[in-house]
């Protein structure tokens, strides 16, 4: 790396990983947009089968986001990070050439695990070299990416489905992970913090991947064959089963225990919770979108990604808008605010929602009330969490706090799927999805008497 006083090191380091943070997130996103081009690329794959492209994803990076942060520490950021950067590259290949709805998803899981250890990695290589009085401005920014992936995936993810096939929205990752891996060889500074002990926990990443799994899949389940199958309630039953044993399996692990330690700690108690239950409700209310506009109003694939990005954009507006008026009203308030917007957004499709396309009338109002709402929710439930911890516990803290919101994603997608995830899905079953969302706001409204004014929003 070169001393060019005009181009610092640690602005290198940021650039030079930021566009794999872009294209992680972006994945994520794009992949929910193509359901609806993935149910009709595989026809004889059913709804609960192409669930797991998505699902498989999500509780494999959520299950693995808290040990490869730990890894990464242990063994160096940059050997973590051009390791998950080889991974997910190689995994993106695979998804691009998948030939039935299986192998897609075993890709999709190989692309988690590789994202599991890109994520907490390139943030330590940033924050590690930059210097402290310049940090905030580093996460702010990097938060940054995570919102604009959101906001630019559903257009763009839909465009490439429309105008080329959806492969695409997986090949475009192999040039990007390929030059960014040399150039990550050849320019990232190794660092890492010996001290760090903790082994990889095999055992526990298992039971809770298969845990949160078979849940998910006893809920599409019952879409499938019935809330009384048994084959639905013996799955949803293992699952807890085996998410009872992961409990019991953590607490005798010295690391795992201090982690689980931190839900003594009653704002991260209560916001957890409610991350839980946020994270489910906002990827059935994207999931939704999506199988609603294409399947009831009839929109291509590519309006139907434009009218995405209102909401998305709203979020982003919203938190800048916002952001001081967290810090007066504190968690409770603004928990409170934002769980009651949710609910009246999604009463307002409850009740307004028609066969006939009318997204100025219908959609877009109720888009913007959405994404304000998300704006108050998200930035509330994470500071919320982290508001109480000591400053030694703020990173696995912050790591706990995404893999519960990843975790409620997955339920989120599989009730989606169960409840009107079938091309047949009718408008009064999309109701009862806009009512169960409404549901959602009014239990994360009081969800916020948990949270302990006086705390506030860190900065």
């Amino acid at each position: 790396m070169t001393d060019d006083p005009s181009s610092p090191a640690h602005w290198r380091t940021f650039w030079l990983t930021a566009p794999v943070v872009f294209m992680v997130s972006l994945d994520a996103t794009v992949v929910v947009a193509a359901f609806p081009a993935l149910r009709q690329h595989f026809s004889r794959a059913s709804p609960a089968d192409l669930s797991w492209t998505l699902n498989g994803y999500t509780i494999v990076y959520a299950a693995l986001l808290v040990a490869c942060g730990r890894l990464a520490d242990q063994h160096g950021r940059k050997r973590c990070f051009l390791l998950g950067l080889a991974v997910f590259t190689l995994a993106s290949g695979g998804c691009a050439l998948a030939a039935n709805a299986w192998w897609l998803a075993v890709a999709r899981a190989l692309q988690a695990a590789g994202a599991a250890l890109l994520t907490p990695s390139s943030l330590a290589l940033v924050l590690a070299e930059f210097p402290p009085d310049e940090r905030q401005k580093a996460i702010s920014l990097w938060s940054a990416l995570g919102a604009l992936a959101a906001a630019v995936g559903p257009g763009f993810g839909s465009a490439i489905i429309e105008w080329a096939a959806w492969p695409w929205l997986f090949l475009i990752n192999v040039p990007l992970g390929i030059v960014t891996f040399w150039r990550g060889n050849r320019d990232l500074s190794e660092s890492l913090r010996p001290t760090t002990q903790a082994r990889f926990d095999f055992l526990g990443t298992m039971l809770l991947i298969v845990g949160v799994g078979s849940i998910t899949g006893g809920i599409v389940g019952a879409g499938e064959s019935g809330q009384g199958s048994v084959t639905t309630w013996a799955g949803t039953a293992v699952g807890l089963g085996l998410l009872g044993l992961f409990v019991v399996h953590g607490r005798r692990q010295e690391t795992a225990a201090r982690e689980l330690g931190l839900f003594a700690e009653p704002n991260f108690r209560w916001a957890s919770v409610a991350t839980l239950i946020f994270g489910a409700a906002f990827s059935l209310m994207f999931l939704s979108f999506y199988l609603f506009t294409m399947g009831i109003w009839r929109y291509r694939q590519s309006m139907a990604g434009l009218a995405a990005t209102a909401g998305p954009l709203m979020v982003i507006a919203g938190v800048i808008l916002t952001g001081r008026l967290s810090q007066r009203l504190g968690p409770r308030r603004m928990l409170m605010i934002g769980g009651t917007l949710f609910f009246l957004s999604n009463l307002w499709f409850v009740t307004r929602l028609t066969d006939q396309p009318d997204y100025l009338g219908v959609w877009f109002p109720g888009q913007l009330v959405g994404g304000l709402a998300i704006a108050l929710i998200l930035p509330t439930l994470i500071g919320a969490a982290l508001a109480g911890l000591p400053p030694a516990q703020l990173a696995v803290g912050n790591a706990m706090n995404t893999a519960l919101r990843q975790l409620g994603g997955a339920l989120g997608v599989a009730l989606g799927v169960a409840l009107v995830g079938s091309a047949q899905a009718t408008l009064e079953q999309f109701r009862a999805v806009y009512a169960s969302l409404a549901a959602a706001g009014i239990i994360l409204a009081l969800l916020s008497q948990g949270l302990t004014p006086a705390r506030g929003v860190r900065p």
